[in-house]
């Protein structure tokens, strides 16, 4: 395994605390909803969106100490307000206080869906970049996966199960941290940000064995004398690009369903054993075709994929709809959100956090990615905020998986019509084409 690859596996771990991070809580969904009484609207606006709000946020804000104090030392941070997230959550003693340590996990996930593909993207050859950014993906559905399987297992522990569920998190966590110090800083960003010619040089000759090619220089250069406002009109085409794939993304219901999945599945006539059970089948099926996505966007590209996905959202989301609103008994609730799942690993999930690293110039690299993972969790937070009110007020939950499956419809026609795409092109030479 060489250097750029294992220092992209290491990076990407932050990815896994997000996954773990995201849908720990679903485990603990109901019973602290028993426990502090709290009604629909409170739980999902305090409880449940919470952790939400804070990604909001940390996507919003993650381009300033990308760009001043480094990716490097973003995601150091990053990995300290995943531990202190997971400690104070464990120990809280209401929903306030629980809400605000979710609220600082939150932070970090916000934060690490803007410096880890960032980071990635810019020491990665062109050839595979597709490939290690896409890493990070890996890590979020193994965090997921890894969530399902650990609140299963630790949902008879102790008297508050939920306490456990959410505490383990501080052991990945310290370990990521740990690990994260050991890699060196974006030769991109030393370039672009520091005008440090030798530490990027330096860098890049550790990472590639060889020095950077001359074009690297002579694009940074171009940067520097263009416009570095980045909403100008030399760059509103990525900037749409960006916006829609995130918007996309979470119009397919995917954080909706990660969160409620157990619910859901009850909901579908299940009980509460064969719901986590479920949920840990759903954990497998994500990660299973992520690994697939990871193995072929790079060999058949992003817009490929996303039509792959396209169309799996619309089958699975569409008969989900229809099995609610007529009854339809036994697993083809389950397997049909199995197909969506897998239709989402393969498709937006593997292609969207390395799309928007691609498509903004270095200097405003994380500023595009902070625009469109603050698009992405904006929409993410208001989804999750009224699912539980969606599943408790509406006659049938079939209507919700029917509003998704039509905004799949505008995803394929937004891939078909509008999406770029990216494979083997420099980063260099995508921010010259885009700009045309």
């Amino acid at each position: 395994m060489n250097r750029i690859t294992t220092i992209s596996i290491t990076v990407a771990l932050a990815g896994f605390l997000f996954g773990f991070d995201t849908v720990v809580i679903s485990g603990a969904d109901e019973q602290l909803q028993a426990l502090w009484k709290t009604t629909d609207f409170f739980h999902g606006t305090f409880i449940m969106s919470m952790a939400l709000w804070g990604t909001v946020l940390g996507a919003i804000f993650a381009n300033y100490p990308c760009d001043k104090f480094g990716r490097k030392n973003t995601l150091i941070w990053i990995g300290i307000l995943y531990f202190v997230s997971a400690v104070g959550s464990g120990l809280a003693v209401d929903p306030y206080m629980f809400s605000f340590f979710r609220f600082i996990g939150g932070l970090g996930v916000g934060a690490s869906t803007v410096a880890a593909p960032t980071y990635v993207s810019e020491i990665a050859p062109s050839h595979q970049r597709g490939r290690l950014v896409a890493l990070y993906q890996f890590n979020i559905v193994l965090g997921i996966l890894m969530a399902f399987i650990s609140n299963f297992l630790l949902n008879d522990v102790g008297a508050q199960p939920w306490r456990w569920m959410v505490g383990i998190e501080a052991l990945p966590a310290l370990i990521y941290t740990i690990l994260v110090v050991g890699v060196p800083n974006s030769p991109r960003w030393l370039l672009s940000k520091r005008g440090d010619i030798a530490g990027a040089r330096g860098v890049y000759l550790e990472l590639h064995g060889k020095d950077f090619d001359p074009s690297l220089l002579d694009a940074q250069q171009n940067e520097t004398t263009g416009t570095s406002r980045f909403f100008s009109k030399a760059y509103k085409f990525p900037i749409l690009l960006a916006f829609l794939i995130a918007f996309f993304n979470q119009l397919s219901g995917i954080n909706a369903f990660l969160y409620y999945a157990p619910r859901i599945f009850k909901s579908a006539g299940l009980d509460q054993s064969a719901s986590l059970l479920s949920s840990i089948g759903i954990g497998v099926t994500n990660l299973l075709f992520t690994i697939l996505g990871v193995y072929l966007i790079d060999r058949l590209g992003r817009k490929t994929l996303m039509y792959f996905g396209s169309v799996g959202y619309i089958v699975s989301l569409t008969m989900v709809g229809l099995a609610f609103l007529f009854s339809w008994q036994g697993i083809i609730v389950p397997v049909f959100l199995f197909l969506f799942i897998a239709s989402h690993a393969i498709g937006q999930g593997a292609v969207i956090w390395v799309f928007i690293s691609e498509i903004f110039p270095t200097s405003l690299r994380a500023k595009g990615q902070s625009f469109g993972s603050s698009t992405h969790w904006v929409l993410a937070a208001l989804i999750t905020l009224f699912m539980p009110v969606a599943l408790g007020s509406l006659a049938n939950p079939g209507y919700v998986f029917l509003f998704f499956a039509i905004m799949m419809v505008f995803q394929l026609l937004f891939v078909a019509l509008m999406m770029p795409e990216t494979k083997g092109v420099s980063l260099e030479k995508l921010q010259e084409l885009l700009r045309r």
